[in-house]
């Protein structure tokens, strides 16, 4: 059994980028635990309602995920630049402490959007391969409407781990559904459609039906 640890920006960034795959763990018997750095919500208007909503929608993908605990660290919305990168990463440290991970997913550190970006940096950051860290990998997933909206300037993002997904499917898309406020109509990148043929084309590259694409930040093998 591993204890796993998915680190997002905001709810709503895990079950887009890898509710398959938290599904799977959940199913092998591993603990899986969500932590949130931003709230989703403070850049918008009717920010109170909605980060009510929010929450409760990622508690119910959180129990459909079969998901252990769920922690909120309430940095606001698309502002975590504003605020030191090491009050981020003392704050993740301490949801982290307790946990002890083997292993965490989170954010490619390319993405447009800037609250994915912080958090990439503060788990490298927090999770830095000293003697008594307990993290051995980390992978990085993609977030449809930022991930492929990156700038040019930053290097693509180009996976080497894929995860078979297709066992699971039907739980994703109802974890996709707690989400209703954040999908948008076809032909959006955030479409049901549209992250129902990413899957499909990830899966195909590698000779599955439907898989969730990872780049491989670090991983630690203690044994063979």
């Amino acid at each position: 059994m591993k204890t796993v640890v998915v680190v997002a920006a905001h709810p709503d960034d895990e079950v887009l980028g890898c509710a398959g795959t938290i599904a799977l763990h959940s199913a092998a018997g591993d603990q899986v635990h969500l932590i949130f750095m931003a709230d989703g919500e403070t850049s918008r208007a009717g920010q109170q309602a909605g980060l009510s909503a929010r929450r409760q929608a990622a508690q119910a993908a959180a129990s459909i995920l079969e998901v252990q605990s769920v922690q909120f660290l309430d940095f606001a919305d698309n502002a975590m630049d504003s605020v030191p990168l090491l009050k981020i990463v003392q704050a993740l440290e301490k949801a982290l402490q307790p946990l002890h991970p083997e292993l965490i997913y989170t954010h490619f550190g390319g993405d447009l959007n800037i609250d994915h970006r912080l958090t990439y940096q503060a788990v490298l950051t927090a999770c830095r391969p000293q003697p008594s860290q307990s993290v051995q990998s980390i992978y990085c997933f993609e977030v449809p409407s930022s991930t492929e909206w990156a700038a040019q300037q930053q290097a693509p993002f180009r996976p080497q781990c894929y995860i078979d997904i297709s066992s699971v499917l039907p739980q994703v898309n109802d974890a996709l559904r707690c989400y209703t406020a954040e999908l948008r109509p076809w032909p959006h990148s955030r479409s049901l459609q549209a992250i129902s043929l990413r899957q499909q084309w990830r899966g195909s590259t590698v000779g599955l039906t439907a898989a969730e694409a990872f780049m491989v930040e670090r991983e630690i093998r203690l044994a063979l």
